[in-house]
């Protein structure tokens, strides 16, 4: 809030320069701020009184959107990367599975492995958990396994995730 729109009988005014000016009525606190040419901004409006100060509301604006920017950039999106594979794959193809999966998890990416049934190997389900095994064991040295392997309908699906040096 600011200016005008400040309907409290009471605030506690902090001056340009970040001196307390102490608790006065709104309306003085407002003319001392247009005597500054500056606009009266409610920083903390659940304080018992309100605490308002006397500042360059555009210039306020520009700072606060400057440092949320600044926080986003610090930011890191961790994505889940997703590696398929079928009850019947072979070494060769494994191994290129295997390091598509460990270039998403020196990234820092999460990895998700899915084991894919089709037909008859849906009998089978239990016997192929082993592929899953061995993939996340040959991956140890540098992922832990967030999730256990778990059975979602037609497949089986483990979660991978970068080991905390």
């Amino acid at each position: 809030m600011i200016n005008e729109q400040i309907r409290d009988k009471e605030v506690l005014l902090i001056g340009e320069n970040g001196e307390k000016l102490g608790i006065m009525s709104t309306r003085d606190a407002l003319q001392m701020a247009k005597e500054a040419e500056l606009d009266l901004v409610k920083i903390a409006p659940t304080a018992k009184p309100p605490v308002c100060k006397i500042i360059d509301y555009g210039k306020y604006r520009y700072e606060l959107a400057r440092k949320e920017k600044e926080a986003k950039k610090k930011q890191k999106v961790i994505e889940v990367k997703e590696v398929r594979l079928s009850p019947n794959i072979d070494t060769n193809d494994l191994n290129t599975k295997m390091s598509a999966a460990r270039k998403f998890l020196e990234k820092g990416d999460k990895v998700k492995v899915t084991l894919r049934f089709r037909g008859r190997e849906m009998a089978h389900m239990s016997k192929s958990r082993y592929i899953l095994d061995d993939f996340a064991e040959k991956l140890a040295d540098i992922a832990v396994i967030d999730k256990p392997p778990k059975v979602e309908g037609r497949s089986m699906v483990i979660f991978l995730n970068a080991k905390r040096q």
